[in-house]
């Protein structure tokens, strides 16, 4: 893929699996088990897109968001969040945090996710609901 889009992708559980779906559909996997790796691989890489936990060791996802917004020394790719927090006080939480989109684990699969992510490389973005 000439135009290969680099995802970093931070989430613990199901991390193996969808990373390995992604390389499959030719993108760039940088990955991070937690969240101050999260941070360190922002200050050295420029993923096109960041798949974000909520729920992390070390520091929350909501915690990468906010550093991220206020830290210009890290790179500001677009945001979705996967995480099986679900309530509208989270979703709300991560759109005020420029999220661009967010997805409950339990209600998407792997492959629809990896198709979510196609079609956010290939149309504008817009929060799903």
């Amino acid at each position: 893929m000439p135009d290969q889009k680099t995802i970093l992708l931070v989430e613990p559980l199901l991390g193996k699996l969808l990373r390995q779906r992604l390389l499959k559909e030719g993108f760039g996997v940088l990955y991070a088990r937690d969240g101050d790796e999260a941070v360190e691989s922002l200050k050295t890489n420029k993923p096109d897109l960041i798949l974000l936990d909520i729920v992390l060791p070390k520091m929350s996802g909501f915690e990468i968001m906010e550093k991220i917004k206020n830290d210009p020394g890290l790179n500001k790719a677009p945001i979705i969040i996967i995480s099986n927090l679900g309530q509208e006080t989270d979703v709300s939480k991560g759109e005020e945090l420029g999220a661009v989109g967010y997805f409950v684990k339990a209600n998407v699969s792997i492959g629809e996710l990896v198709d979510q992510v196609k079609k956010f490389f290939s149309t504008p973005p817009a929060i799903p609901r």
